[in-house]
């Protein structure tokens, strides 16, 4: 896929301000700083759409791009580290959950995890709260680049092995790296098969 276009359309606080869900949609959520508004610019390829922070809790809204004018990316709030109140951190949790159990046209939710990490006990949790939800997602390990490629790959095949414990199928997964370009073309392909599924009229 080409990426063609991409523009910043709006932040909502709320899912019922979000856009007429009359295209494919692709959320991406990760740990507070695990590279999500830097994956975000790699795969569309325009260094500042996302609006980058050493600061965890930077995103504080449902963020929508319009890619292509065919599809949405969705920059979510980060989950876990933020420096705000708990309370603040209650309606970000709700917000959240509400966008992804109703958000019809979310096709899958891509789940940062930081490859430079054994298995966090937070990514594991917030995993099987998609579970709950019935919320398709996929895995999508960041910051290849900041390790040596054997440690990444070692951290991502031991975080599939901790998944293997409690999921009878493990979704797809990318190692990636916005520094490299390291698994553009593959998250692009996928999200180009995913975006076929969902113009395809279904048969009678």
């Amino acid at each position: 896929m080409e990426i063609k276009s991409a523009k910043y359309l709006i932040s909502s606080p709320k899912v019922e301000g979000c856009p007429k869900p009359d295209k494919p949609e692709y959320a991406f959520i990760g740990r507070s700083n695990v590279g999500k508004s830097s994956l975000i610019n790699m795969l569309t390829n325009h260094a500042k759409l996302a609006k980058t922070s050493g600061s965890p809790g930077k995103t504080q809204m449902i963020n929508h791009f319009m890619i292509n004018d065919t599809f949405y990316i969705v920059d979510l709030p980060g989950y876990g580290y933020a420096k705000v109140s708990q309370t603040q951190r209650g309606q970000w949790q709700k917000m959240i959950e509400n966008y992804l159990k109703q958000r019809e046209n979310l096709m899958t939710t891509f789940v940062l995890i930081d490859s430079r990490h054994e298995p966090q006990a937070i990514d594991l949790q917030f995993l099987r709260n998609l579970g709950e939800w019935h919320v398709p997602f996929n895995i999508i390990f960041t910051k290849a680049d900041k390790s040596t490629q054997k440690e990444a790959h070692r951290n991502a095949r031991v975080f599939i092995e901790a998944m293997k414990k409690e999921w009878e199928f493990i979704p797809r997964s990318f190692i990636t790296s916005a520094v490299k370009f390291t698994g553009r073309k593959e998250i692009l392909g996928y999200i180009e098969e995913l975006n076929k599924d969902f113009f395809t009229e279904p048969t009678q």
